[in-house]
C-alpha cells in the first residue's frame, strides 16, 4: 500500500529538472495568486496534505503554522494530521528516503519553496505550477500512461486523475514557414472525472495559491508594511519639502 501511494503521489519530484529536461512546450496560464484568500489556502491545504504530503516533505513548514490560514490547533489536528505527528511538528514523510531512491530512481523533493524555485521566463513559479497540473494527459506509449504538455515525457503519473478525468490533447496543423506544424488547441475529454473543468481548475487554483503561501507565508505582511511605509515616506518627504522651503527661503 505504501508503495502504491508513493507511485501515485510522486507527482512534481520531476518539477526540478523541468528545463533540463526539456522545459515548457506550452505557454504557461496565470496561477489566481489568491494568497490572502483565506477559504482558497485552507482548501489548498487540504488537497497538499491528501494528494502530495504522502511522498513529497514540506520540511520547512510546520502544522501549527497553518493557524496563519485562519484554521485552529484542533482542526488541523482533526483534519489535516493522519500519522503520530504532533501539531507544532514540521510536515515531513514518514517513508525512508533510501527505498524511496531504490524504488524509483530518486528521493522526491520538498515542496516547501517549489513556488519560488520554479519561476521562469513565461511567468512566476505558480504559473508554471498551475500549468503543470492541468496539463496532464493519458498517452500509453508512456511506463506510466502518463503525458504532460508543459513537461514533455514527465517520469510521474498524474495524482489528480480522479478528480480530472483523463483527456486527450487537440492538435490543428498549420503552416510556419513554409513547413506544417502541429498547435495545440485544446482537451478532448474522454473519461470525465468528479469534478467538472472549472472546479477542477478551482481547486488547482487553491493548491497553487497554498504552494505559493507555503514558500513565503509572511508576503502580505511584508506586502501591507511596505504600503504603510511607502505612505510614511510620501508624507515624510513632503515634510521635508516644506521644512526646506521654510528654511531658506529668507535667503537669497
Amino acid at each position: 500500500m505504501q508503495k502504491l501511494a508513493l507511485a501515485l503521489c510522486l507527482v512534481l519530484s520531476s518539477i526540478t529538472g523541468a528545463h533540463a529536461a526539456g522545459g515548457n512546450t506550452i505557454p504557461w496560464d496565470k496561477a489566481p495568486g489568491k494568497t490572502n484568500d483565506l477559504a482558497s489556502l485552507q482548501n489548498g491545504a487540504k488537497l497538499f496534505v491528501n494528494y502530495c504530503l504522502n511522498c513529497h516533505s514540506a520540511a520547512f513548514m510546520r502544522y501549527n503554522r497553518l493557524q496563519d490560514i485562519g484554521l485552529t490547533n484542533q482542526q488541523i489536528k482533526d483534519n489535516l494530521l493522519f500519522t503520530t505527528d504532533k501539531v507544532g511538528a514540521t510536515m515531513k514523510v514518514n517513508s525512508d528516503p533510501k527505498q524511496v531512491k531504490d524504488w524509483f530512481g530518486a528521493v522526491p523533493p520538498d515542496l516547501t519553496l517549489v513556488a519560488r524555485s520554479r519561476s521562469g521566463k513565461d511567468g512566476t513559479g505558480a504559473d508554471y505550477l498551475y500549468t503543470y497540473l492541468r496539463t496532464y494527459y493519458r498517452d500509453e506509449t508512456k511506463p506510466t500512461g502518463w503525458n504532460n504538455l508543459a513537461f514533455p515525457n514527465v517520469g510521474m503519473p498524474n495524482p489528480f486523475w480522479e478528480l480530472q478525468g483523463e483527456r486527450s490533447p487537440v492538435y490543428e496543423e498549420r503552416q510556419s514557414h513554409g513547413q506544417a506544424v502541429q498547435v495545440f488547441t485544446g482537451w478532448k475529454t474522454e473519461k470525465p472525472g468528479t469534478l467538472t473543468p472549472l472546479q477542477y481548475d478551482q481547486a488547482i487554483g487553491d493548491l497553487v495559491n497554498y504552494l505559493q503561501w507555503m514558500a513565503e507565508p509572511g508576503q502580505n505582511t511584508r506586502m501591507r508594511i511596505g504600503v504603510w511605509v511607502l505612505i510614511f515616506l510620501s508624507i515624510f518627504t513632503f515634510i521635508a519639502w516644506r521644512l526646506n522651503a521654510a528654511y531658506w527661503k529668507d535667503i537669497k
